[in-house]
């Protein structure tokens, strides 16, 4: 029976328009950050202290939460912010140690008001505490929790979100969808589309849905044009500028659009196209490492599935124009929302079977249907790729989204698209798993999984690697 007290969740809250390098631990604190600035007494307040706590703390720095911090309260947006200026302004913040916050300047001392505890909260692997002082008398402190993907919760009086029943077609599970869609012959993204017309406007959709897709497409393009190494001190090498200079050797291009006509009119090698969906990728991940503005899909850490994947479909298949894009990300996207609700979509919960895992799902079920895939289908491509990531722990090497991060979204995306044609190739009637299971057991694996494969770096690679190179 669903429950319509449930949260109701939009497909734009999925996608996200914002900066890397994580969704849990950069893009969540910044939002945490721009909410707490909304309930302060400004004119009382001297100072502000932020703790810490769990993976936030252990990973925090090379997650740039402690900039992320700053910049909310600030109250620099994550989709506006000019990410050419981040470095400077923190530094600026730094040498003076003033945070400029609605014109009022407060005394702020990083190294001393961001506080790393050691400890996990009993709150959630990934909470911060926000507390604000006048002469050392405390004002306001309000405690948030990163969930993930983004998303923040918190006790925050005056937060009404929008409830399961305010939709014409309230979806907890993918049996849900399946009813809806049987009983009126329709696809996943006329359904989602239903429930998105009632918390916006067509128009506004539509102008959402452009904003995503340019941010996708722009963020694959600046990736494949920017070299070097990224920051953190991993010394990794930007990779997607080599693969990307010699896929298209073979023709001359000055602008973007010249660039994605070269590549549909090139080879159409099974080898070529897995490189260029590789290239994508990386290309995406590797601005995301560096602080650039991506898209959660639904997290930051696998923000590089879901556009690869779609612009393959974009370069390579039968695409049609932006509807066809439209109904890619709807019908992904509620995918991502049944994760969210069953499960999560936080690698400091779940692994990295909730993020690349989840993303993988999303991408697989939007693919199939825009290759013409039936609903059932478009669950079981969803399906068969988060069976094949169960499991996936979260090992960054230093707490950067970096190794091996990058790479696996490459992986990710390739799986999605093997499950996709599984999928069409297949009877949904037939099959064994069905999508509400496989969420079922990702949930459970990671509620089983030890905390130090979950976005510690206190295991896996990040430990192993470490031994092996020190200076990692």
């Amino acid at each position: 029976m669903l429950d319509l007290t449930m949260q109701a969740i939009s497909v734009f809250d999925i996608f996200k328009i914002g900066v890397g390098p994580s969704s849990s631990h950069t893009l969540g604190p910044w939002n945490a950050a721009l909410t707490f600035v909304q309930l302060l007494d400004l004119e009382a307040l001297d100072r502000i202290q932020i703790d810490l706590y769990g993976s936030l703390a252990k990973t925090g720095k090379g997650h740039a939460t402690d900039k992320a911090i700053i910049l909310g309260l600030m109250g620099h947006q994550p989709k506006s912010v000019d990410i050419t200026q981040i470095d400077q302004m923190i530094l600026e913040v730094q040498k003076s140690n003033i945070l400029l916050i609605k014109s009022k300047e407060v005394h702020f001392e990083v190294s001393k008001d961001i506080i790393f505890n050691s400890y996990v909260h009993e709150r959630h692997p990934n909470t911060l505490m926000f507390s604000a002082f006048a002469e050392e008398k405390l004002l306001k402190q309000q405690l948030f929790a990163s969930v993930g993907g983004g998303f923040i919760e918190s006790e925050t009086p005056g937060e009404t979100p929008h409830s399961l029943g305010d939709f014409p077609f309230p979806i907890n599970k993918g049996v849900d969808i399946l009813a809806y869609t049987s009983k009126k012959e329709c696809a996943i993204s006329d359904i989602v589309l239903q429930n998105e017309l009632t918390l916006q406007t067509i128009e506004e959709i539509d102008q959402q849905i452009a904003s995503i897709f340019e941010t996708m497409l722009e963020a694959i393009y600046q990736g494949c044009c920017a070299e070097g190494t990224l920051p953190g001190g991993l010394n990794v090498s930007r990779r997607a500028k080599k693969i990307y200079d010699k896929l298209t050797d073979p023709f001359v291009h000055t602008t973007r659009d010249e660039w994605m006509l070269g590549i549909q009119n090139g080879s159409k090698d099974f080898s070529v196209i897995n490189k260029w969906v590789s290239c994508f990728a990386l290309a995406v991940n590797e601005q995301n490492a560096a602080m650039g503005r991506i898209v959660t899909s639904p997290t930051n850490g696998a923000a590089g599935v879901i556009p690869s994947v779609l612009l393959y479909y974009i370069l390579f298949c039968d695409y049609q124009g932006i509807e066809d894009i439209k109904k890619f990300l709807f019908t992904a996207g509620e995918i991502g929302c049944l994760f969210k609700k069953g499960a999560t979509i936080s690698a400091a919960v779940g692994g990295c079977q909730a993020e690349v895992g989840v993303s993988s799902a999303m991408a697989a079920a939007g693919l199939t249907e825009v290759l013409g895939g039936s609903p059932e289908q478009c669950l079981m491509a969803a399906e068969i790729a988060m069976e094949h990531h169960l499991g996936l722990t979260c090992d960054p090497v230093k707490g950067l989204v970096q190794v091996p991060c990058i790479e696996r979204n490459t992986m990710g995306a390739i799986k999605a698209i093997t499950a996709a044609n599984l999928a069409l190739e297949s009877d949904a009637a037939a099959a064994i798993v069905n999508i509400d299971t496989v969420i079922q057991t990702m949930w459970d694996i990671a509620k089983d999984m030890h905390t130090k494969y979950k976005e510690t770096s206190e295991g896996g690679l990040a430990i192993n690697l470490s031994v092996i190179h020190p200076n990692c």
